[in-house]
């Protein structure tokens, strides 16, 4: 009888880990494409605005959309079903992106990592908060997005090494397939837990999004949400082009270097912003929930001067110190205002909760952010010349300080839309 606690302990620690797993590739598969940038525009002859459209938004079109209707799909039919499905379908088409020939090739191809990527993340908040009672889940759910610092960094690291040693169309290829080969491991490991319904009681699309469109911190926190992604994501795809030009690292065999250098800002700076985001918000908002808005508008405020300064100075050193700093603040939002959302509806809708806010998060970051920095650096090339893709990048991160501005309004209303009890 007394080992039955310490099971279920292990066991949904080992359910984070495979779940950690699958959101490295997620991110993995998404930013292997921002190291490649060099390689792939003269490759392919795409400017900055059609490889911004690629890298954001085909991606997000068909992914922003399907995540709401996927999520509710995986609260009725299995939340780890449609992870490992998901998991196939993007692995899959990240493979193919390796042997496009074009513009519309690869938009085609990334259309179709956005529709697998669609139903692996809001399955996997829910499945996380299934398994983890509220005062750890901002920390759980912060452990679960060291994918996003993890899978940056192996995507930037990987992607150059291959890519300077085969070429850009094997890095797309071999990360693809790695993924496939991981899916059915999931499967075998992760087990949704059986959740008690009331009889009768079914969850439309509709039900969901009806009770959220009704609550302004919802509202509030998904957009403040999404305009530090607009930024975040845009800067996810750019800066390695930015720092190969900045420090005119911009020989094939340089490309190495730029991966080791945005490799260890991702995953020193990335993973630790990441998991005291959901340290820190857990033991604040115990005695004050405002704190699930305050952590990210305080590391939002801190972010944008630290880009700045980063993208600015002449000294890769200097950069660098900045820009670790930029990375960890930069995450730090993650956990605190997932945890937050899923508290604006009742349990057994946390999937569809999940997928409505990530449908406003990526609707702004991934569909708008990478092409409006590639749409600015274009208009200012006539300027700048090869220094407008880090004057755009400069003129973006402002969207922190908006983001803060959000957060901090929706504190009032935050404290009157929380719905409490547990499935």
């Amino acid at each position: 009888m007394t080992d039955k606690p310490k099971v279920a302990h292990r066991n949904r620690w080992l359910v984070l880990a495979m779940l950690l797993v699958v959101y490295t590739f997620n991110f993995l598969d998404r930013q292997i494409l921002g190291i490649l940038a060099v390689p792939i525009q003269e490759n392919l002859g795409l400017s900055d605005s059609e490889f911004g459209i690629i890298g954001g938004t085909a991606f997000a079109i068909l992914y922003s959309v399907l995540g709401v209707p996927l999520a509710l799909l995986a609260d009725k039919v299995g939340k780890s079903r449609v992870i490992a499905g998901s998991l196939v379908v993007w692995s899959g088409f990240t493979a193919l992106c390796g042997t496009a020939w074009g513009f519309w090739s690869l938009f085609l191809y990334r259309l179709g990592v956005g529709v697998g990527e669609a139903g692996g993340v809001a399955p996997s908040y829910a499945l996380i908060a299934d398994y983890f009672p509220v005062k750890e889940r901002a920390r759980a759910i912060a452990i679960y997005s060291l994918g996003i610092p993890i899978g940056l960094g192996s995507g930037v690291l990987l992607g150059a090494y291959i890519a300077a040693n085969v070429n850009w169309q094997a890095a797309f290829i071999t990360v693809g397939i790695a993924g496939i080969l991981v899916a059915p491991v999931f499967l075998w490991i992760v087990r949704d837990k059986p959740m008690p319904k009331p009889e009768g009681v079914r969850e439309p699309m509709l039900a969901v999004l009806g009770i959220l469109s009704r609550k302004p911190a919802f509202w509030l926190l998904a957009t403040g949400a999404g305009c530090s992604s607009m930024a975040g994501y845009g800067l996810a795809l750019w800066v390695p082009k930015i720092i190969a030009v900045q420090f005119g690292w911009t020989q094939p065999g340089e490309l190495v270097k730029v991966g080791q250098f945005m490799a260890s800002l991702l995953l020193i700076g990335g993973t630790a912003g990441m998991f005291l985001g959901g340290v820190v918000s857990d033991k604040l908002a115990a005695s004050d929930r405002a704190w699930y808005a305050r952590v990210p508008a305080i590391a939002w405020v801190l972010t944008a001067p630290l880009f700045m300064a980063g993208l600015l100075t002449t000294s890769p050193v200097l950069a660098w110190c900045f820009l670790i700093f930029a990375n960890a603040f930069n995450t730090l939002w993650l956990g605190p205002l997932v945890t937050a959302s899923q508290h604006l509806a009742p349990a057994r809708m946390r999937a569809g909760t999940s997928g409505a806010f990530l449908m406003i998060n990526n609707l702004l970051g991934l569909g708008i952010g990478p092409w409006l920095m590639g749409a600015i650096s274009d208009q200012l090339k006539g300027g700048y010349g090869v220094d407008s893709l880090r004057y755009a990048a400069i003129i973006c991160v402002g969207l922190y300080l908006v983001a803060a501005v959000l957060v901090l309004l929706a504190i009032r209303s935050l404290k009157r839309d929380w719905v409490e009890g547990e499935a």
